[in-house]
């Protein structure tokens, strides 16, 4: 379980001000005047100047307060007493100012080919995300050699309409399916493997990819030996660094990024196979984000909440530690996962069922006319129905309160978001971003 930690807050004004009084507070006696005027400028543009830019900055990027105008805030809606009424009638309902952010950490979202309201969101709330990963590619194995799959699903049209609308970045998800040992053992392989991601990046004006690869070398037992897992570790840091050294075409001053996706823990302590604290360390150098799948907690054949509270604080104590201020500076790079799907679960005949989405969720909602209960445990909103053959349902969807809390959490330790997937959910969700 989760121990309490310290709460980061932002320094006090009484603070603030005392910095500015000792770097301004002094005055000057005597000399002549263009040596005052020679201090004066001084001040102005080596101490004043880089004090006024690190407090915006502070406040654009870090600023670790909620700003409560939004819709779902005025109506009151974010609380644990919800009924299903109140759902279907303003679920779809959300402020009129769609491109103020009250997440002040970075915020990655999710889209995939096969649900179009995805697409149509990220350009209306372009503003709420800073990043966007459209799930397009797979690198494979071809005989001898690899290719690079998913052009074909490269929406370019879309891509200008958001870069018009506002200043996510984009960076399609690379999915390396390629014949893992042959590419990790073989130098000729991982060259060529990071030239077609950087090339295809470049022609086609992307800011960067997200990589997934752990699970699949997880589940080939690479990372039960040691040589292969640092020779896994490498290629990811060879591919950050290849990624790095090549400019933004939007803006020169801006490289290419890396996020990289990393699976939670699946026990209480880390297993061999689990991408933990020697990883998130050795990779922070060559990897601007990490996506932590902090979702799929249930299963079908195991039903229950999609990601309880208490395993989300676990996951992140095992990962980033109680102590230790290097690895609360990792934080910062950890993009927290957020499901907006949820689960509809059979619970008696036999176990089943499986993912739900919104419009599934808003249909049994208007169906069943359920009570929802909020579990405290896991901190998720639930309800049971009997279907038509007088089968025993449970199901788990993302609220706003539940949604809430996860942005608290990752607010407390620093942390961004990722969001798998932003057309799945309700679009009063957004509004909370």
């Amino acid at each position: 379980m989760a121990k309490k930690r310290d709460r980061r807050v932002a320094p006090s004004s009484a603070r603030r001000d005392s910095r500015v009084e000792s770097s301004t507070g002094q005055d000057e006696h005597g000399g002549s005047a263009s040596e005052r005027k020679l201090i004066s400028i001084f001040v102005l543009f080596f101490i004043v100047s880089p004090a006024i830019s690190m407090l915006v900055y502070w406040f654009k990027y870090a600023n670790p307060t909620y700003n409560r105008e939004g819709h779902v805030y005025q109506r009151g809606f974010i609380k644990a007493d919800v009924n299903y009424k109140e759902i279907l009638n303003e679920n779809s309902k959300v402020s009129e100012n769609t491109s103020q952010r009250h997440y002040r950490y970075p915020v990655l979202g999710y889209i995939t080919p096969w649900n179009s309201r995805g697409y149509e969101l990220a350009k209306r709330f372009n503003s709420k995300f800073t990043h966007l990963s459209p799930v397009w590619y797979d690198l494979k194995s071809r005989q001898t050699t690899l290719i690079l799959e998913g052009r074909h699903n490269a929406d370019t049209g879309w891509i200008s309409d958001l870069r018009r609308a506002g200043d996510a970045w984009v960076l399609p998800r690379v999915v390396l399916e390629a014949s893992t040992r042959e590419l990790l053992t073989k130098k000729k392989l991982r060259n060529r493997a990071i030239n077609l991601i950087v090339t295809e990046c470049k022609e086609m004006g992307y800011d960067g990819i997200v990589l997934e690869s752990w699970s699949r070398w997880a589940a080939y037992g690479i990372l039960n030996d040691p040589s292969m897992r640092n020779l896994a570790l490498q290629f990811v840091k060879q591919l950050g660094h290849a990624l790095h050294s090549v400019s933004s075409e939007r803006n020169s001053m801006h490289q290419l990024q890396l996020v990289y996706v990393i699976g939670p823990p699946h026990s209480e302590k880390l297993q061999e196979h689990d991408f933990g604290p020697q990883d998130l360390e050795s990779l922070s150098e060559a990897v601007d984000g990490f996506s932590l799948m902090t979702y799929d907690f249930s299963s079908p054949h195991s039903p229950g909440p999609n990601a309880p509270l208490k395993w989300i604080q676990s996951t992140l104590q095992l990962l980033l530690g109680t102590s230790g201020n290097r690895a609360r500076n990792l934080a910062r790079k950890i993009l927290l996962g957020i499901n907006f799907y949820g689960n509809d679960f059979t619970l008696s005949r036999g176990l089943g069922g499986g993912a739900i989405i919104g419009r599934d969720y808003l249909s049994l909602l208007e169906k069943h006319k359920p009570v929802l209960q909020w579990e405290k445990n896991s901190a998720e909103h639930v309800f049971f129905y009997l279907d038509d053959n007088n089968i025993k349902h449970a199901v788990f969807f993302p609220s706003l309160m539940s949604i809430s809390m996860r942005l608290e959490e990752a607010r407390s330790w620093g942390c961004g978001i990722s969001i798998w997937e932003i057309g799945q959910g309700l679009d009063y969700f957004l509004d909370l971003l």
